[in-house]
């Protein structure tokens, strides 16, 4: 079908109005962007106090009344003309913009589709002036507090067509609310008060960050959050994000600013995202209130009409300044982060045996384990070796035990811990009461001094083991429940991340060398696989080889893997060097690999621990960064307080 012929006519200079139609139909959206605009004109008069009166959703009226400094009615006209504004005067301001509003044109917008009324008092003034319709109106005599009253009414009034595309009240109120609290996020030091249809819906007084934003994001936020403020050179960062365990299914309590101002940038976005992935599920959302402030010289925010973008002169630092301060801001979320920091303990020797994960169990110096080589970081992967990786703090200081070497646990009733006197995880298990778990013969404590006070461990010590999933620990608070699996996953993600950090900073991979090596049948394309990528498994400290066309043999493992099953983590390597290439993986899939190797290695539901691989669990929880959730988000312990407990039973009611 044809497409009729465009009827010629004259070139021609378009009339005043339609130029401010047009432009509206960029500026003035739908309600919400009248409030946007109205609102950020009234912080740029230094208004305090800001009071929003909206009616069938800011469809019939949008009354935005402030206490700033008002307009002097010799400027009123101006205010409802087309590019006039007091903000910028030359190119030079427009490159250095430090208000919300710059562009001159939302004020004249907005009077082309609705019927604008003006009411202002300057400071000083003996009563206040008003102007109606657009700039072409008369200014009046009126009366009015200091400050500055808009009234919008009749939105779209003189453009049907373009209020049909306008949803329903609710909606469209929605989108106000909205608007209001993004402002109001950003300024605490401004009271605010949304009115609709009459009835008062919210009002914040003058407060500071961290109340407003628990006001208007809601207490499962303050409870979850972590404060964050860091400075480089001309950028600083500050604000609140949420903890990975507080996320949520829609990316719907995300709140960015760039010098005050909202913004939804897909590079700040990015950043704030990359530093989550460690510790938060791809299909979560976290949440957070983040103020980015700098030179306004090396931000651009003349990109859209909404001003909702930005643009950087450097996008690349931002983008890293942001991710670093993030990523270092949710490495607190460790038990240390919670308590005290443990205190230095002693370290005991331990070294591995060849027992398998599901037979090992801690002992004593003079005794072996691996179970106790996974958890006591060794010293390639701690922070503390030369050249070590740089996130951790897992260091290899810490000690089976959670008491020095020789020390004994009997410590005084008052501190609330029991003397071990019987395997408690026997107990809960209902095998028979026995010091010998696991069929290895359990060394008695020499008889010393008592140990270090609860106090220095804030993950408490061990106190059992329920359905062979949760670790029961007591603290000075109360109860601590630990998800072992999820705690050790995070536990050898983190160690594998520095070693291969450590690797790209010129150390050696630390391998284990199979005494037997591992074969197993496979296609045709994993042999394939195997055979081109063996420098991409030699760095992540694999050795697989073919040994026939149909035949791989893994001949070793990391150090930290070498308790896991062997067939099942090449399968997983080759799989993704195989489908994201060999580059790619060691560069922007690390990590998930990496997780996807500390889940298969972890120790699994329903291993019976004994006290001391409890309480090694415990410490090693401690010394680790992000402990407190496991690589996909979900939380690694909580805690019970007493007053709690008793309240479960209670106890002085």
């Amino acid at each position: 079908m044809n497409a009729p012929a465009p009827t010629h006519r004259p070139i021609q200079q378009l009339p005043d109005q339609l130029i401010s139609q047009i432009a509206a139909g960029e500026v003035v959206e739908r309600p919400s962007a009248v409030v946007k605009e109205l609102l950020e004109n009234a912080l740029d008069a230094g208004a305090t106090q800001v009071t929003v009166r909206l009616e069938e959703g800011g469809v019939k009226r949008i009354a935005i009344t402030d206490n700033g400094r008002g307009i002097p009615p010799e400027e009123l006209p101006l205010a409802l003309a087309r590019h006039a504004t007091s903000k910028i005067a030359s190119l030079t301001d427009l490159e250095n913009v430090n208000t919300l509003g710059f562009r001159g044109e939302a004020l004249a917008s907005i009077a082309s589709v609705a019927a604008v009324k003006i009411t202002s008092r300057t400071h000083g003034a003996a009563h206040a002036w008003e102007i109606v319709g657009s700039h072409q109106g008369t200014v009046s005599p009126s009366s009015g507090p200091f400050g500055t009253t808009i009234d919008v009414q009749d939105l779209y009034f003189n453009t049907p067509a373009r209020r049909k595309f306008l949803k329903s009240e609710q909606t469209e109120y929605g989108h106000c609310a909205e608007v209001v609290r993004r402002i109001a996020l950003a300024r605490p030091d401004v009271s605010f008060s949304l009115t609709h249809n009459g009835r008062t819906i919210d009002h914040w007084n003058t407060s500071e960050s961290a109340k407003r934003s628990a006001q208007i994001l809601g207490g499962d936020f303050a409870e979850a959050r972590l404060q964050l403020d860091e400075s480089a050179g001309p950028l600083r960062l500050h604000g609140y994000v949420g903890l990975p365990t507080a996320s949520k299914a829609r990316a719907d309590s995300q709140y960015f600013y760039v010098n005050g101002r909202f913004v939804r940038d897909k590079l700040l976005v990015h950043a704030v995202k990359a530093a989550y992935e460690d510790v938060l599920h791809g299909d979560r959302f976290p949440s957070y209130v983040l103020a980015l402030e700098l030179d306004p010289a090396m931000v651009d925010v003349n990109v859209h009409p909404s001003k909702i973008e930005v643009r950087f002169r450097d996008s690349r630092a931002v983008h890293q300044f942001v991710f670093h301060a993030v990523q270092r801001a949710l490495a607190q979320t460790s038990a240390t982060a919670h308590g005290n920091a443990p205190a230095p303990v002693s370290a005991a020797e331990i070294t591995p045996s060849s027992t398998s994960l599901g037979d090992a169990a801690w002992r004593r110096p003079h005794e072996q384990t691996t179970f106790g080589s996974q958890l006591a970081s060794p010293a390639w992967a701690s922070g503390s070796g030369t050249g070590g990786g740089g996130g951790s703090r897992a260091s290899s200081t810490f000690s089976p035990s959670p008491f020095p070497a020789g020390s004994r646990w009997d410590a005084p009733t008052s501190a609330g811990i029991p003397q071990r006197t019987e395997s408690y995880g026997a107990l809960f298990t209902g095998a028979p009461k026995t010091t010998q778990p696991l069929g290895v013969q359990e060394a008695p404590l020499p008889e010393t001094t008592r140990p270090a006070s609860d106090d220095d461990f804030p993950l408490g010590f061990a106190l059992a083991q329920l359905h062979g999933i949760y670790v029961l620990a007591q603290n000075r608070k109360g109860l601590v429940l630990v998800d072992m699996h999820a705690a050790h996953e995070r536990i050898l993600y983190e160690q594998l991340k520095n070693a291969l950090d450590a690797q790209a900073g010129g150390e050696q991979m630390q391998v284990q060398q199979m005494l037997i090596p591992v074969t197993f049948f496979a296609g045709a394309i994993e042999v394939g696989t195997a055979q081109e990528e063996q420098e991409t498994l030699k760095a992540l400290g694999f050795d697989i080889a073919a040994v026939s066309p149909t035949t791989l043999a893994v001949r070793a493992v990391p150090t930290l893997l070498k308790n896991a099953d062997a067939q099942t983590l090449a399968r997983d390597v080759l799989r993704d060097v195989r489908e994201f290439g060999g580059s790619r993986v060691l560069i922007e899939r690390r990590n998930e690999l990496l997780g996807t190797l500390a889940c298969h290695t972890a120790v699994r539901a329903n291993r019976i621990l004994s006290q001391p691989e409890m309480n090694a669990l415990l410490r090693q929880m401690e010394a680790t960064e992000r402990a407190d959730q496991c690589n996909h988000g979900r939380p690694t312990w909580v805690q019970l307080e007493i007053a709690a407990l008793d309240k479960l039973f209670l106890r002085g009611q």
